[in-house]
């Protein structure tokens, strides 16, 4: 890997956040240097400049240059605003070119997955990067894993994969990729919804044989005493008096 030169300042003990917005406001990031058993540096290093080197990737062996020394270190963590992502501050871990050192790479996936083309599969990712020991010039960008002849059931475990340089820590056994069968979506009815549907189920009348049998015979024997063309009697109303029928003349002898 490209060692690249940085040069940073050095930086005066400023506390709270109000020195460090003041900084950032004039384009520099805060930082710190530390490690191999030695002091640790308060510098600001030019905020374009960090922005560049960072996009070649996390694990860039940098020179980084400041007040007439100089220490070879790898980007060990960057902080970022919660709402601009921009950094906020870095922390410079100090190597030495000639040990190897631990670091951690991310796993790049190659092709499509037959399960997944063409047995209607998906590809679940278990594992993102890799935990490598190399030396710092070895350290590589990114580790790939083709999945192209990966078929429906099939996975890639971390024994599978190997690195030219790079010694992989990762359990051997630990799942990268697999090619599973979508989950089907169970819909679930609400517990509320059930317990309406049965309540309303509970609250229909049930008829009771002999009592509906009476009733029907009341009311076929009230229809057939009716007059014709009457209306039938209204639930509740009460039963018609019967009609006197008109007294009859006896004729009077003729005189």
């Amino acid at each position: 890997m490209e060692q690249l030169t940085v040069s940073a300042q050095l930086r005066d003990k400023i506390g709270g956040k109000g020195g460090l917005s003041a900084l950032r406001s004039q384009g520099v990031i805060p930082a710190v240097i530390y490690g191999l058993k030695q002091p640790s540096v308060a510098v600001v290093v030019v905020e374009k400049e960090m922005l560049g080197i960072m996009k070649k990737g996390a694990n860039a062996v940098l020179k980084l240059k400041y007040s007439g020394k100089e220490d070879n270190v790898i980007i060990k963590e960057v902080q970022r605003h919660v709402v601009t992502d921009k950094p906020i501050h870095i922390d410079f871990h100090r190597i030495s070119l000639t040990e190897k050192i631990e670091v951690k790479v991310h796993i790049k996936i190659v092709g499509e997955a037959f399960g997944v083309k063409t047995e209607g599969g998906i590809l679940e990712h278990s594992l993102r990067e890799f935990n490598v020991l190399c030396m710092p010039v070895d350290i590589p960008k990114e580790i790939e894993v083709n999945v192209t002849e990966l078929k429906l059931g099939e996975s890639i475990r971390v024994k599978d994969v190997k690195s030219e340089k790079a010694e992989i820590l990762d359990d051997p056994s630990h799942l990268i990729v697999t090619v599973v069968m979508p989950k089907e979506e169970v819909v679930e009815t609400p517990v509320a919804a059930v317990g309406a549907v049965a309540g309303a189920a509970e609250a229909e009348p049930e008829l009771v044989g002999g009592k509906g049998k009476k009733e029907e015979e009341g009311e076929e024997g009230a229809a057939e005493g009716a007059a014709p063309g009457a209306k039938p009697a209204q639930p509740g109303a009460k039963p018609a008096q019967p009609v006197a029928k008109p007294a009859e003349k006896k004729a009077e002898p003729k005189k």
